[in-house]
């Protein structure tokens, strides 16, 4: 199971996840909460609590990275797990995305911008 909880800051969509992300519905999940964040002038995959991640959802990932770039969206990873970072390593992803840290969040967003938070299973 994914739990995705969404925070808008300003203009950027943080969308913290926890659980897995694995095919089926936990990708479909993510996939429909990503292109739902069209507003967005970036979108920020917070991986804190994402315990695994297997070949669809590295796919699925990849697949949302473009098309948000296709939108001209930006696309990162944040707080990235040791567990889900030697996945990104041994594939070679770690090369492709874009990481952010706190202070990437906070320059994106503007550091005076309201943050709203919501829920999506």
């Amino acid at each position: 199971m994914l739990n995705v909880v969404i925070q808008n800051v300003g203009e950027v969509t943080v969308l913290h996840l926890r659980g897995r992300i694995v095919r089926g519905v936990p990708i479909e999940t993510l996939r429909k909460v990503v292109s739902a964040q069209g507003n967005a002038r970036a979108v920020i995959l917070d991986l804190a609590r994402v315990d695994l991640i297997d070949a669809g959802g590295l796919g699925a990932l990849l697949e949302m990275r473009m098309r948000a770039h296709s939108k001209g969206i930006e696309f990162k990873l944040m707080n990235v797990t040791p567990r889900v970072k030697d996945v990104l390593a041994i594939t070679r992803l770690d090369s492709v995305f874009e990481f952010a840290s706190q202070e990437d969040l906070q320059a994106i967003a503007g550091r005076d911008q309201e943050s709203e938070m919501m829920v999506a299973n």
